[in-house]
């Protein structure tokens, strides 16, 4: 087949230009980072759409400032520090995370887990985390006093321990302003309703921020 010197032209430059597009296509997935959300239902946006959650206001929030960043939600309502032990390699593996944040141990609490548990389970996590290169934030929990003082400051202190012995990020107590403004707790007595969770984006976006500026 012979062709013509003007349509040898537009066969040319389709293929250069579809060549430049993939090459685009490569280097902006070669580009984008991503961010893993690792918790439970807090930040699975429980009771409302996942469009509602202060992860997904996160995911709109840094897209003016940080586009290159996507957030990867991998939270599940009722899920505990073992339960994101066992599918954090997975999660590691098919995202390669540059960030993880993990807000993880409210339902070890609630249940009374042992604190030595909860506490070797969150380094795992962390320690997991980093050897792949990601940054870590750890988000403390918090309890109602169910199990006695005792038990309730060794579960806040596990979160400071933890960040401090693994050199990870120790944001703000996520439901701060939240957990005790009945307004902003589902008839539950447990879970932020949807106006609750622009304040939670607001406790822990300026260690996000300040996580992704170093990167």
């Amino acid at each position: 087949m012979i062709i013509q010197p003007s349509l040898y032209h537009v066969v040319r430059t389709a293929f250069a230009l579809g060549c430049l597009l993939l090459a685009f296509t490569i280097d902006a997935r070669a580009s984008e980072q991503r961010i893993l959300v690792l918790g439970d239902s807090i930040s699975a946006a429980y009771g409302m759409s996942l469009q509602q959650g202060w992860v997904a206001q996160m995911a709109d929030e840094l897209k003016l400032k940080y586009p290159q960043f996507s957030v990867v939600n991998a939270s599940i309502s009722g899920e505990t520090t073992a339960g994101g032990l066992r599918r954090l390699p997975a999660l590691l593996e098919e995202h390669t995370p540059a960030v993880v944040i993990i807000e993880l141990g409210a339902n070890d609490g609630l249940r009374g887990y042992p604190l030595a548990t909860l506490k070797d389970n969150l380094t795992a996590l962390v320690t997991m985390s980093q050897q792949i290169g990601a940054r870590v934030i750890l988000l403390p929990m918090e309890i109602p006093p169910n199990y006695g003082a005792r038990y309730t400051a060794g579960f806040r202190e596990s979160f400071r321990t933890v960040a401090q012995e693994t050199d990870s990020v120790l944001a703000p107590f996520l439901l701060d302003g939240v957990a005790t403004d009945p307004k902003l707790v589902q008839a539950d007595g447990l879970h932020p309703t949807i106006d609750a969770q622009p304040i939670m984006l607001a406790n822990v976006l300026t260690s996000v921020t300040d996580v992704l500026a170093g990167l």
